[in-house]
């Protein structure tokens, strides 16, 4: 499989996979701190960026399938490697698999939701891609701003204003042209639940990081992605939501250099670093007000571009 991807470092090789509607641009935030220590090798999945759709189905499956037929075209086998949201669920697939990676970072994993946590996702993502989409004549600019990055990004971030504009702008472009992401957004809510790996299953280092804030991927969620990987040592990024590469960069990279260097390390060591004065985390009455705003902006827009005499206001098609 002919994946694209952007390579930079030297040293022992390092995968990063970015989460659904991301490209390997998702890991900006982190490239340099990486590639200092590791070869770095930070790809687009099927459908994502600048690698094209598979001309099957999108699934997580046929994207684990797609990443090993990668690995194994570039000798990379036994690679260590992160993975973001549904990249973090990706690279834990194929640990399971066994003979395919080597150190695992999986950060925020998607998949682990239960009960009214199903719809929610689901909704809630499909409603902000949607308003996404409809936003990108003015997206520069809204996601240029502090002001508009809290509208945008308040599910996602737990300090949305602080996260790096041109990151925010990036992936909202991404977010907006992925081909593969309706299906795969779809796939991740209702399509086949992550299959277990039977403690001792998996040699390599295996370590889940979690946002404390994560309103994507809810802490709760843990639970369940324990009982599936025992193998996995858990790790919370405090003051951090869905993206620890946006709220923690630092932190995160601290974490996967120590983690795929395969040295001892405590909690304490890789959260030694944390900014003195860490703004606080959204309140959950703000992320809610924020996400209504979010939805009156875009309707507002869509309303303001139907301009009288129009087909669409004449009834025509």
């Amino acid at each position: 499989m002919n994946l694209h991807f952007v390579r930079r470092g030297t040293g022992r090789p390092l995968l990063l996979v970015h989460g659904i509607g991301g490209s390997w641009r998702s890991w900006n935030t982190l490239l340099d701190a990486l590639a200092a220590e590791r070869d770095v090798i930070a790809v687009d999945l099927p459908g994502h960026g600048e690698t094209p759709q598979l001309t099957g189905e999108n699934s997580i499956a046929t994207l684990a399938d797609a990443v090993t037929g990668f690995l194994t075209q570039h000798d990379l086998l036994d690679i260590d490697a992160v993975g973001s949201s549904m990249g973090a669920r990706l690279v834990l697939e194929l640990a399971r698999r066994g003979g395919v990676l080597g150190a695992v970072v999986s950060l925020d994993p998607g998949g682990f939701w239960q009960g009214w946590q199903i719809p929610f996702f689901y909704h809630s993502v499909d409603l902000s891609v949607k308003l996404v989409k409809a936003l990108q004549p003015v997206m520069p600019a809204l996601a240029g701003s502090a002001v508009g990055r809290t509208l945008l990004l308040p599910q996602f971030s737990a300090r949305p204003w602080a996260v790096d504009a041109q990151q925010a702008i990036d992936e909202m472009h991404s977010f907006a042209h992925s081909p593969a992401f309706d299906e795969l957004l779809d796939q991740l809510a209702h399509g086949q639940v992550q299959q277990p790996a039977p403690q001792g299953s998996i040699p390599g280092p295996l370590v889940i990081g979690w946002g404390r804030q994560d309103r994507v991927c809810w802490p709760s969620q843990s639970k369940l992605a324990l009982e599936k990987f025992p193998d996995a040592r858990l790790y919370w990024f405090e003051h951090c939501g869905h993206f620890p590469q946006w709220d923690q960069p630092a932190e995160a990279a601290r974490l996967i250099l120590a983690v795929t260097s395969r040295q001892p390390f405590t909690d304490e060591s890789i959260a030694q670093a944390k900014p003195v004065k860490a703004a606080p985390a959204l309140p959950k009455a703000a992320v809610v007000g924020a996400a209504l705003a979010l939805v009156a902006g875009g309707l507002w827009l869509l309303s303001s571009r139907r301009t009288p005499g129009s087909p669409r206001d004449a009834g025509t098609r």
